[in-house]
């Protein structure tokens, strides 16, 4: 779907040729633009969305590796590399497509079809999901099924999801990309559009389905999981003394810090994506004309998504926001500070 969203960008760049040219392929319902101000402005605001998401991305693995917890919690330290991929392909791409180069022979096409078509970005972020959607199903077992998954969950099956994602995201993006992706008069084109009608059809009603399954996982996975740890909190108020079972305790605390950071994840990828996926579907029922004011805003939102999320495993995920904050010189002194008032 990312493919899809960035080929429409292209659109928006080339103007009226490319409307033309897709319209004489496909019948899209994308409308004519000329001014490419918008386009230039926004594209820079994409860039500075990916620097910032470089940076964040960058400091969260940081922060995993000092606290060790990639090695306690080695699908949510794969998932923060989906996200730095993403970013890394988005600060690559945008500079890319504002020089304009001029495509021709092998390496045109091979350009093209790596980076201009945004395949990696779509990659990634296919990637992601399918992360994001395993790490739901991983919290919901150990939580909701605990001895089961003491007893049946391995290291190998773990490892071998996190493959399953990165292998998963490729194909989808060279199913989707690898079709379509063209180079015409020096110029890179690929994505939906410029399938057939069916083809389209079948491809938007397939991603419309494939980001339902992901959400019902969502809510499903961390509604149960909601409803345990709150039953647990009661059994363990009632029969529990204070002071008891500090190591237990301290476990408890982790995995609660561990799930709401999850949700709330989860929840940011719910929001800021599923616009994009109605604008597709309406604009490919053809109940809505693609316009640059409203392409431009949809695809805003779907970039802020790999900006935004970093910033809530700094706050919500204990031992990433322990470390991010001994990084602060004026938290490190006023720390000294308590530690030598108390002696």
């Amino acid at each position: 779907m990312v493919s899809e969203l960035t080929s429409m960008m292209t659109t928006v760049q080339d103007g009226t040729t490319l409307v033309e040219f897709i319209r004489q392929t496909s019948g899209s319902s994308i409308a004519s633009l000329s001014s490419r101000g918008a386009a230039f402005y926004f594209q820079v605001t994409f860039l500075v969305i990916g620097v910032v998401g470089v940076g964040a991305n960058g400091l969260i693995l940081y922060a995993l590796v000092v606290s060790k917890q990639h090695k306690k919690q080695v699908m949510i330290f794969n998932q923060n590399v989906f996200d730095l991929a993403n970013c890394l392909f988005l600060v690559v791409t945008i500079p890319v497509e504002l020089s304009n180069i001029y495509l021709s022979g092998t390496a045109g096409y091979w350009l093209c079809l790596t980076l201009l078509s945004s395949a990696g970005y779509s990659a990634t972020y296919t990637g992601s999901v399918i992360s994001l959607a395993a790490i739901s199903i991983e919290r919901y077992l150990r939580v909701v099924h605990h001895v089961w998954a003491k007893q049946k969950l391995r290291n190998w099956m773990i490892y071998s999801t996190l493959a399953f994602a990165w292998i998963s995201g490729i194909v989808v993006a060279a199913a989707s990309t690898v079709p379509t992706a063209t180079v015409i008069n020096g110029v890179c084109y690929s994505g939906m559009f410029l399938l057939t009608e069916t083809a389209r059809k079948v491809y938007v009603w397939g991603c419309l389905s494939y980001v339902v399954v992901i959400i019902l996982i969502f809510v499903f996975c961390y509604g149960r999981i909601l409803m345990v740890i709150r039953r647990q909190a009661k059994v363990m108020a009632a029969h529990v003394g204070p002071g008891l079972n500090t190591a237990q305790n301290q476990s408890n605390k982790i995995q609660t810090s561990v799930i709401k950071t999850m949700i709330l994840v989860s929840v940011l990828m719910t929001v800021t994506w599923t616009p994009a996926y109605i604008y597709l579907a309406l604009a490919e029922s053809h109940q809505l004309t693609i316009g640059e004011n409203g392409f431009y805003t949809v695809l805003a939102i779907t970039y802020l998504y790999i900006c935004i999320n970093p910033f809530i495993y700094a706050t919500k995920f204990d031992p990433v926001k322990r470390i991010l904050l001994s990084l602060i010189p004026w938290k490190n002194d006023m720390l000294a500070t308590e530690c030598v008032g108390n002696t």
